[in-house]
């Protein structure tokens, strides 16, 4: 994926791996929970690629993991 911020995303993904570990889940739990493939949510927690994720699966993960859209794009945080 081409993007002007790579490093966003690698903290995205980082962060969304952070929850996912703190609330219990393995990678193949939390995929199912959203409704995604592993491969995918590899993907995106992986620090080596950039891949992108829409607002709707933002929304979900954020759901799933009982935390505000904030968390995982708050880059203060």
């Amino acid at each position: 994926m081409q993007t002007e911020y790579p490093e966003r995303y690698r903290v995205m993904g980082l962060r969304i791996a952070y929850y996912r570990k703190k609330a219990g889940y393995t990678q193949e739990a939390f995929a199912e929970a959203i409704g995604r493939s592993l491969n995918f949510l590899a993907q995106v927690e992986g620090s080596s690629t950039t891949r992108g994720i829409s607002l709707e699966t933002l929304f979900k993960i954020c759901d799933v993991l009982d935390i505000q859209p904030g968390r995982l794009l708050d880059e203060d945080e």
